[in-house]
C-alpha cells in the first residue's frame, strides 16, 4: 500500500461515519463472466456491504450497468443507505426508488445502425451486443480471439459513436457506446457534493478502464485535503488501474476480504 493510501485507510477507520466508500460492480464486486446476464455479485459481497452501511457516512456503487440490474444481480435490495449510480451516473437507485432519464436520440440511431456496422466489420458470430437502454455494449469475450475481434471493431465503432453523438468507453473485451458528459469520476464527485458535507475520507474500488476517472476523483479530493484510497481489483486483462492504485487485491474475492478487514478495523 502507498503512504497516501495508508493515510486514507487510517482516516476511514478513525472516522468511518464521515467516510464515502465507492465501488464498481463487474470485476470488483462481481466476477467477470462470459455472459453479462449471468453475472452475480461475490457470495459475500452483499453481506459485507450491509455490515458497512451503518458504520460509514455513505456507501455508493458506480457502475456502467443499469442501476436496477446491478441491484438485482448484486442482491443489494434492502441494504439501508446504499446508493447505486448506474450507466456511469445517469441513473440513480436509492431506497428502492429508481430515477432514469430518457436516453438521448443518438442511442436509438446507434442501435439501428449497429447490426450493419458489425456485419461490415466481419465481426465473429460470437460477438454479443448488450443493450443497456442508455447505452450499447459490444462484447468479444466469447470470441475465439477476443483481442483480435475487439481491435477489428474499434475504429468502426468509434466512427459510429461520432456520427450519433455518443462516446466509446473501452473495457475488458468490450466497447460501449454511451452518451457523453458523465463518467465515474464526475458521478463520484457529484454524489459527494450532494451530501453537503466534506467527507472525512473517500475510497473507490474498481478493476477496469472506466474506473480510472473515479481514481482521478480520489486524487483530486486528496489535493483538496481529503484522505483517499484507490483500491484495484487486480486482473491480468487490465493493468492501468494497478499502476494508479494504492493497494491491489486479487479480484472480487480480494475486495471482499479487504472489506472484512476494514470492518474489523472500523467496528
Amino acid at each position: 500500500m502507498t503512504a497516501a493510501g495508508a493515510d486514507g485507510l487510517d482516516a476511514i477507520r478513525e472516522a468511518p461515519s464521515g467516510a464515502v466508500l465507492g465501488f464498481d460492480f463487474d470485476g470488483t464486486l462481481a466476477p467477470i463472466v462470459d455472459d453479462p446476464a449471468a453475472a452475480r455479485a461475490h457470495p459475500r459481497a452483499a453481506a459485507a456491504l450491509a455490515r458497512l452501511a451503518p458504520l460509514v457516512g455513505s456507501l455508493v456503487i458506480v457502475t456502467g450497468r443499469p442501476a436496477a440490474v446491478a441491484v438485482e444481480y448484486g442482491g443489494f435490495d434492502g441494504i439501508d443507505g446504499l446508493v447505486v449510480l448506474g450507466q456511469y451516473g445517469l441513473e440513480r437507485w436509492e431506497s428502492g426508488v429508481l430515477t432514469v432519464p430518457d436516453p438521448p436520440p443518438g442511442v436509438a440511431e446507434a442501435r439501428a445502425k449497429l447490426p450493419g456496422v458489425l456485419e461490415a466489420a466481419g465481426a465473429p458470430s460470437e460477438t454479443y451486443v448488450e443493450d443497456k437502454g442508455q447505452a450499447l455494449a459490444v462484447h468479444t469475450r466469447r470470441c475465439a480471439e477476443p483481442e483480435v475481434a475487439i481491435e477489428r471493431l474499434r475504429s468502426l465503432l468509434a466512427a459510429l459513436a461520432e456520427r450519433t453523438g455518443l462516446v466509446v468507453e473501452p473495457g475488458r473485451f468490450v466497447l460501449e457506446l454511451r452518451p457523453p458528459g458523465m463518467d465515474k469520476g464526475r458521478a463520484l464527485r457529484a454524489f459527494i457534493a450532494d451530501r453537503g458535507a466534506r467527507p472525512s475520507a473517500v475510497l473507490f474500488a474498481g478493476d477496469d478502464l472506466g474506473d480510472l476517472a473515479a481514481f482521478g476523483a480520489v486524487e483530486e479530493l486528496r489535493a483538496e485535503g481529503v484522505p483517499g484510497v484507490k483500491l484495484c481489483s487486480g486482473s491480468t486483462e487490465v493493468t492501468a488501474l494497478a499502476e494508479r492504485a494504492d493497494v491491489i487485491v486479487d479480484g472480487p474475492e480480494g475486495v471482499v476480504a479487504f472489506l472484512d478487514a476494514l470492518l474489523d478495523g472500523a467496528a
